[in-house]
């Protein structure tokens, strides 16, 4: 059996392992409070919505939008809040297309731990820029990904196809 290492990816086993902390608050929330949006990985913030890389990428490329009020469901949204998902979503897949360009995407959010959610309290979607060839969706499924750039590299490269 042939295995790829990835001895990034303990910070996030670790992580996901240990109990709760009484300050541990909400990666989302932590991040908007943060006032330094590379540090954090925040791209773009709309009134009600945000674009952050994912720390623990499936792909370069994979962000994530978040709506910015602290809810966890889309039932919980308001109207005005997936609205500006949306855009912020058109927005996050025209840089990605800029900049790497993929042959397709996967976009989604899963709702509730059952169904694969790692952050359940903030409601997000995920996007994941997919290129023929690259192994269909075992990547997500098999826990392995091999990134060909660190996550400053991705940073730069949509920061600039969002025209900042």
């Amino acid at each position: 059996m042939d295995r790829l290492w990835a001895p990034w990816r303990m910070t996030y086993v670790e992580a996901a392992g240990a109990p709760p902390s009484a300050s541990a608050g909400c990666v989302f929330c932590d991040a908007l409070a943060a006032g330094d949006d590379r540090r954090v990985l925040i791209l773009r913030r709309s009134p009600r919505a945000f674009l952050i890389l994912n720390k623990f990428p499936y792909a370069s490329g994979h962000v994530m939008v978040v709506v910015t009020r602290h809810v966890g469901t889309l039932e919980e949204a308001t109207s005005e809040e997936l609205g500006d998902a949306m855009e912020m979503l058109q927005a996050a897949v025209r840089a990605i297309g800029a900049a790497y360009k993929p042959d397709g995407y996967n976009v989604g959010a899963n709702q509730g731990r059952v169904a694969g959610a790692g952050i359940v309290g903030h409601l997000h979607l995920h996007i994941v820029p997919r290129w023929n060839g690259d192994t269909n969706f075992m990547p997500v499924i098999g826990d392995t990904r091999v990134l060909p750039e660190t996550l400053d590299t991705t940073y730069d490269r949509l920061n600039a196809a969002l025209g900042a």
